[in-house]
């Protein structure tokens, strides 16, 4: 198994060391730069990594997993340190719904009335309430999916009403700008975020964006949870 492979090689755990330990200061340091008060996630984005990798990283003070698809991390959650919260995150087809309704605590990826519909009927279901973000496609790319901005505060009004969703807040993956920064999409999205916090009240507290390579621009514009991937357990195979 990768597991094995893995754990015979104390010199991965300690580059995963390093590379948490180099994340964490620099979201501080993008947090006192922006003179923020309140808490940055950091989100561990598990995809293909090994099991052992993904509890070593937990050891050294992650609590928060980020799944990408379904049929992996119905493979390693039985085997994930106790406790973690996990969040689902990628891309999630109607039908797979019902395979993790009552296994994560959030889901990212939500950008359309079918799939909000299907959450919400699963959740009556199990008889909670499951905490979700809107995935925006901010750059309004055809390769991507996600609610596109001019639709932000229909769909908004359709999630925020419905009986066992809870809307929570936005998710997004800006693309870079014509001069290779994408800055001016997170300003989009704080703004998006702060007018529907503006609206809806508190429970709207979460701005999802950044990533390995952009995670402290993004803290610079307002988001208080960043999906690390490949700084943190190397590139993927």
């Amino acid at each position: 198994m990768t597991e094995k492979s893995f754990s015979s090689s104390p010199e991965a755990f300690a580059q995963v060391r390093e590379n948490y330990l180099r994340i964490t200061e620099n979201i501080a340091n993008a947090v006192a730069k922006a003179n923020r008060q309140d808490k940055i996630r950091f989100m561990a984005v598990t995809k293909t990594v090994p099991v052992e990798k993904v509890n070593y990283a937990v050891s050294l003070g992650i609590n928060l997993l980020g799944e990408n698809r379904v049929q992996e991390f119905l493979g390693k959650r039985d085997f994930y340190v106790p406790d973690c919260e996990i969040h689902f995150i990628g891309g999630l087809q109607n039908n797979k719904v019902k395979y993790i309704i009552d296994k994560v605590s959030m889901i990212h990826s939500v950008d359309s009335e079918k799939l909000a519909l299907e959450i919400d009927k699963r959740a009556s279901l199990m008889e909670r309430i499951m905490d979700i973000l809107i995935e925006v496609n901010i750059g309004k790319e055809e390769s991507k999916g996600g609610i596109l901005p001019d639709a932000v505060n229909e769909f908004s009004d359709f999630c925020f009403h419905m009986n066992n969703i809870r809307l929570r807040g936005f998710m997004a993956i800006p693309p870079p700008d014509d001069n290779g920064s994408n800055e001016r999409y997170f300003e989009q999205m704080q703004r998006i975020y702060n007018d529907c916090r503006s609206k809806y009240g508190e429970d709207i507290d979460t701005l999802s964006m950044g990533m390995s390579n952009d995670y402290e621009q993004a803290v610079l514009h307002g988001s208080n949870l960043v999906r690390i991937g490949s700084a943190l357990f190397g590139n993927r195979k």
